[in-house]
């Protein structure tokens, strides 16, 4: 919950354009904060599981937008993932992937921007423990792979990372450490890499990052070697993965070789991508 808080701060300032995509859509929902004229923050949204299908993604009977608009150019935190209702989540799979949500009435039809950055958390069982390095799982045989089964399939696949965290020790915590780097010097990294892909996007309508592209760009953009291709081959095979899977790790990897300002994905940068789908990994949860 922490770490997907600071992520905000991470990401680059709002553009003129996205500044005043955002209040738009903040002014018509009603949200807009008093004597603001501008926002020039991103929007961090973080509704309660016990949202409703229409507060998530909009609706009403004279539409309004949902919260996957009001985290457009932003974050929208879902905590506790798989305590919201199903109905609910599996509303985010269209928009996800097309960045906009269209609501339908009798009257009229109304589309919202919703290119959102999803963070979710979940615990990795009921209780838990499930992989705890110290503690053990109370939970009984099959209780950890039900509750993981409450989020499906292929909303899990539309998520690019999936990161285990590991409980961290009081020593460490207490401990000030010097090496660490601040959100200020990640930002600049960040905002670096994103200027690399608006350069090498600056030729297609509305693409400014790689998560934007569509997989027939990607094939263009996103070329790897053969010792890359061999790799991907043998994690597809290994893992299962689906196709969606497929065009998130070439994004992913395409990504983190911007960070190190390289032009070409290497072997390596498709194997961190390939660490960051651990859920697909067959027997992770028993």
């Amino acid at each position: 919950t922490m770490l997907a808080k600071r992520l905000p701060t991470i990401l680059p300032p709002l553009t003129l354009q996205e500044a005043l995509e955002t209040t738009k859509i903040h002014s018509v929902a009603g949200k807009l904060p008093e004597n603001a004229s501008l926002i020039s923050k991103r929007p961090f949204r973080s509704p309660h599981h016990t949202v409703s299908d229409a507060a998530l993604v909009g609706g009403g009977g004279n539409p309004q937008p949902g919260e996957i608009s009001l985290a457009h150019n932003g974050v929208l935190f879902l905590d506790e993932l798989p305590e919201f209702k199903r109905t609910v989540l599996e509303v985010m799979r269209q928009p996800m992937e097309e960045r906009r949500v269209t609501i339908s009435r009798a009257k009229l039809a109304v589309d919202f921007p919703a290119n959102f950055m999803l963070i979710a958390s979940m615990n990795p069982c009921p209780c838990g423990f499930y992989n705890h390095p110290e503690k053990e799982c109370t939970c009984p045989a099959g209780a950890v792979q039900k509750y993981l089964n409450k989020v499906s399939g292929p909303l899990l696949d539309r998520i690019d990372l999936h990161v285990e965290v590991t409980p961290v020790a009081f020593n460490e915590l207490s401990t000030r450490q010097q090496s660490t780097e601040n959100s200020a010097t990640i930002r600049q990294r960040v905002i670096k890499a994103r200027a690399i892909q608006a350069e090498r996007y600056k030729t297609l309508t509305g693409i400014y990052a790689n998560a934007q592209i569509s997989s027939k760009t990607l094939r263009e953009y996103c070329t790897i070697n053969a010792a890359g291709e061999a790799l991907l081959k043998k994690a597809m095979e290994k893992l299962n993965l689906s196709a969606r899977a497929y065009d998130r790790i070439l994004k992913v990897a395409r990504t983190i070789a911007d960070l190190e300002s390289n032009l070409n994905i290497e072997a390596q940068h498709l194997a961190e991508a390939i660490q960051y789908r651990s859920l697909d990994r067959e027997g992770w949860a028993g």
